[in-house]
């Protein structure tokens, strides 16, 4: 047999009948605050509920992968069959070895690492740079700066299309790399003003007296930002590489402007090339999309921890 837990304050005697009296003495501990939050009825069926709501918003998540990679497997006309089959019959493995053939995805896939390691590199150090001088520095009008660069964040990207487009056409830099890697070391530049928003923030939650021991031991401001500020941050910093990472590895609407040549397209365009006015050839899209996308999901898989850090961090201290 177990044996009973005596409450704090509470003494054992023995009474007159042989029962054992464990009544309460003096000032008694509230105990309300010791029972388990677990075995509360409606604690548990929040929870159920929640965890319901979980999965549900989960597989909706998943369902446009699933739908990817199972069309990847089919052919063409098993794919558009009427109603959806969700498993191929028979496994059509060849779509992924003609789709990787029928395009040169190797230069494709040279030509956006290219711009990938460019475009990250300008844009780390110009934004964190930049979001030093706004969370760290004293100047004047720093807080009406930062707030008229944040106003830009606004600005559709289409305002700027023409305008940007005219420029390098008169630069004589179409159909080259240049408008696609060299606004990323223009901090202000693209997604630049967000990158710059979510370093600042970060940034203000390092304690300031390492800079002012910095400080005073003689160092700069450019010591201080790259032995000091740089190091605390790779949070942050993965959680920028990340987002640039996807938005060049995304996007269309950029190479499809100001790259004309085969050689110098990227995976997006590349993906487009089995699309035509008339037809189009889904087995080989849908697989050649599911081998483009593996490389985000793999380094989201190594870096997940780092960006929920990081996207945590950054939203501690406005």
């Amino acid at each position: 047999m177990s044996q009973e837990t005596i409450p704090v304050g509470a003494e054992e005697r023995e009474s007159s009948t042989g029962r054992t009296d464990r009544r309460p003495r003096g000032r008694v501990a509230p105990t309300s605050g010791l029972r388990p939050h677990g075995h509360r009825p409606g604690r548990t069926a929040g929870r159920v509920v929640l965890w319901l709501v979980l999965i549900v918003g989960a597989a909706a998540m998943l369902i446009p992968f699933l739908w990817l990679v199972r069309s990847a497997l089919m052919n063409d006309d098993q794919i558009l069959i009427a109603p959806p089959e969700w498993w191929p019959r028979p496994f059509a493995w060849g779509n992924f070895s003609g789709a990787l053939t029928a395009q040169p995805f190797a230069l494709y896939f040279l030509n956006t690492i290219t711009i990938e390691f460019v475009v990250i590199t300008g844009t780390v150090l110009t934004c964190a740079v930049s979001a030093f001088s706004f969370s760290r520095l004293r100047w004047r009008g720093r807080n009406v700066v930062f707030a008229i660069l944040l106003t830009s964040v606004m600005l559709p990207y289409a305002v700027t299309l023409i305008p940007t487009f005219i420029m390098w056409s008169e630069l004589q830099a179409l159909n080259t790399f240049i408008p696609l890697m060299v606004p990323a070391w223009f901090a202000g530049a693209g997604g630049g003003v967000f990158n710059i928003f979510l370093m600042r923030q970060f940034f203000l939650t390092i304690p300031f007296e390492l800079d002012e021991a910095a400080y005073i031991d003689g160092a700069s401001p450019w010591r201080v930002f790259w032995t000091i500020i740089m190091p605390l941050s790779k949070p942050v910093i993965v959680v920028v590489v990340i987002f640039t990472f996807i938005g060049v590895w995304n996007d269309f609407l950029g190479p499809l402007l100001y790259l004309s040549s085969d050689n110098k397209f990227t995976l997006a365009l590349g993906l487009a090339s089995f699309q035509g006015q008339y037809t189009a050839q889904w087995g080989y899209l849908m697989a050649a999309s599911t081998v483009v996308i593996l490389p985000i999901i793999l380094l989201f898989f190594f870096l997940q921890r780092y960006f929920v850090e990081g996207v945590t961090l950054t939203g501690v201290k406005g």
